[in-house]
């Protein structure tokens, strides 16, 4: 172990954060020939600004883990290793719910729910640092957004503006409390608190890795106590914590989705369903989103009666959570009536086409909630529950092509996991005959498609996607995916286009293997991928039973037709347009019973969970998971 690493090591278990505090280098050997420049910037840019460099290293450490993100927007509109924002230059109207033909609550018992656009907010002044840094520095917005050197002053210029304004003077790290909170963005003081003491935890602890473009640089630990006293001088109000489901040491407040009618019908109302879950049905899942537009609109939204609901919202720029549905109801979110009934559903401030990074400060407050929900409901931390949108299975044929793709192949699952706690490690010592994906985020950069313009080629970035193709090599075809591509053409690079594509996390069985190359089980196909990009896995797998050609796949774990009472109308075990072969083997999930939710008046006392005696098994089927009926199918080891 090289002595950065060495150092970097000890950092991390002294600061004894279950994950939180720290990163060690991701790119093997690379700590040794990084290039020190952007740590001379941040000591240049303290000295030029009067900032202790400290302070400076740790805020930056909150907004962006020190990265450079090729010069492009975070999903918070946010630019540079400072984050400085500038909401004109990724505006963009609407929430993913109004993009493509998918149905957020996917209960075709119901009418299709398609919201209407609605109008994007004017930026907010605090969206806006990118004008005070030119103003304070001289150097223009595109210089500002797109040179590294250049945003890091910038950001020093600003956070001394604030300091300034503050009346202190001081080159005490502790006597920045007050214009770090302020460099948060927050507009109330519980969440500026929160965004400075994870900045101070951070300076306390220390932290060190390699950035996503070879840059070394750390911080390392001292011992400071901040003078959290200064807040008062923000003159911010307090959030309105409520009765908010969420951890204590979290920015979070209640601003609650509306229940009520919209019309005359019994059906005519928004923008969630009552429910008594867990005792009426359990939380199996939770569902990771991104907004598609900025936290402010994404509030207009989720209070609109006739528009749809989810659980909770994270705000980019300092994590704060705001939590509109109680977890015990269930939200319109997954397209997925099967899939929301059972499942929490947790947005994430961003513009998955134009900004394609995620801030580590909403990183960090998603994994405390995503953990204290996961303990509340006994749900485990690993891939198979704790899931993307992009990941929720289409209902029946026609709703497949229409299903969203949120948060995009650019959230970083392997960090996340590491803030959730729960590391994604390979146990086995052998192969094993499944495997777990798992790139190295920084290093793995597929070439996508159309992230800001149709058939333009996106900045290449670190990414969780593996790209497999049909035969065992770069230029071979990708896969098909029927459902996306009804006419039977290949997949495509197209940032949207999940159809041959498996994520960070993602476990599947292997079909076979060839050099360097390995093929896993996917779609009723052979998807094949540098080996390099795996490790071997634990878990057991499901197969037809024996005399079975083939089984069906579900996109929805209903009961069977007797099961429900005279007064509900049974829902179609509709299958998928996909083939499960006697031969091929696919990742066993948890195994689910079969139930509906019927809710489909504004009258709680008219709901009814029904439930049958079908089993199902959640199974890691391509991108997107799918269930088999448990009569079907062998469950057992590879």
């Amino acid at each position: 172990m090289d002595p950065f690493t060495r150092r970097t090591a000890l950092r991390v278990a002294a600061a004894g954060t279950a994950g939180l505090a720290v990163t060690v280098p991701g790119i093997a050997g690379a700590s040794v020939a990084a290039d020190q420049a952007r740590q001379r910037a941040f000591a240049a840019a303290a000295a030029e600004f009067g900032v202790p460099e400290q302070v400076l290293l740790g805020v930056s450490y909150l907004k962006s883990r020190w990265d450079y993100n090729a010069g492009t927007p975070s999903t918070g509109a946010g630019f540079g290793p400072m984050h400085l924002t500038d909401l004109r230059a990724v505006a963009a109207g609407g929430s993913h719910h109004d993009k493509g033909s998918e149905d957020p609550r996917g209960d075709l018992a119901r009418a299709t729910l398609h919201p209407a656009e609605p109008q994007q907010a004017a930026p907010a002044p605090t969206l806006q640092t990118v004008d005070l840094a030119a103003e304070l520095t001289g150097a223009n917005p595109a210089a500002l957004r797109t040179d590294p050197t250049q945003n890091i002053r910038g950001g020093a210029a600003v956070l001394a503006q604030y300091q300034r304004e503050l009346g202190i003077t001081s080159d005490n790290p502790a006597d920045w409390y007050g214009a770090v909170a302020r460099y948060s963005g927050a507009t109330d003081s519980t969440a500026a608190a929160f965004f400075a003491d994870e900045v101070f935890g951070t300076i306390t602890g220390g932290a060190g890795r390699v950035t996503d473009d070879g840059q070394s640089v750390r911080l390392d630990a001292q011992q400071v106590s901040p003078a959290r006293g200064q807040l008062r001088s923000l003159g911010l109000p307090a959030a309105a914590r409520g009765d908010v489901e969420a951890p204590p040491d979290v920015s979070a407040e209640w601003i609650p989705a509306p229940y009520q009618q919209t019309g005359d019908g019994a059906g005519d109302y928004g923008n969630y369903d009552k429910a008594e879950r867990p005792q009426s049905q359990q939380v199996t899942h939770i569902v990771i989103h991104d907004t598609e537009c900025s936290y402010d609109a994404a509030l207009a939204l989720v209070q609109d009666p006739t528009y749809l609901g989810w659980h909770y919202t994270l705000r980019s720029s300092d994590g704060h959570i705001a939590q509109h549905i109680q977890t015990k109801d269930v939200g319109w979110h997954a397209g997925n009536w099967y899939v929301n009934a059972k499942s929490i559903g947790v947005e994430h401030e961003g513009f998955g086409a134009q900004g394609t990074w995620y801030t580590e400060a909403m990183y960090r407050t998603s994994a405390k909630l995503v953990r204290y929900l996961a303990d509340r409901y006994g749900i485990p931390l690993d891939r198979r529950h704790i899931i993307g949108h992009d990941n929720v299975p289409g209902t029946i044929p026609s709703t497949v092509a229409g299903m969203h793709w949120d948060p995009g192949p650019y959230w970083d699952w392997g960090h996340y996991f590491d803030l959730l706690g729960a590391p994604l490690r390979s146990w086995a010592r052998q192969n094993t005959g499944l495997v777990m994906i798992k790139p190295d985020f920084a290093t793995n950069r597929p070439g996508f498609t159309d992230c800001d313009t149709a058939g333009a080629a996106c900045t290449l970035r670190g990414s969780s996607a593996v790209i497999l193709h049909t035969e065992p090599r770069d230029d071979a075809p990708l896969l098909q995916d029927l459902g996306l591509h009804p006419d039977g053409s290949p997949s495509t690079m197209g940032v949207s286009d999940v159809g041959s594509r498996a994520s960070t996390g993602q476990q599947y069985a292997v079909a076979e293997v060839r050099g360097d190359w390995t093929a896993i089980w996917y779609l009723g196909q052979k998807g094949w991928f540098r080996s390099s990009a795996a490790v071997p896995a634990l878990g057991q797998v499901v197969t037809p039973k024996p005399g079975l050609a083939t089984v069906p796949v579900y996109g929805r774990a209903y009961p069977e037709a007797e099961a429900y009472p005279a007064n509900i109308p049974p829902q179609d075990l509709t299958p998928l347009q996909y083939t499960f072969a006697a031969g091929q083997k696919y990742v066993a999930g948890p195994v689910l019973p079969g139930e509906y939710y019927w809710a489909t008046t504004f009258d709680p006392s008219t709901h009814v969970v029904v439930r049958g005696k079908t089993e199902y098994v959640q199974i890691q089927f391509g991108h997107r998971v799918a269930y088999v009926k448990a009569d079907d199918v062998v469950v057992g080891r590879p």
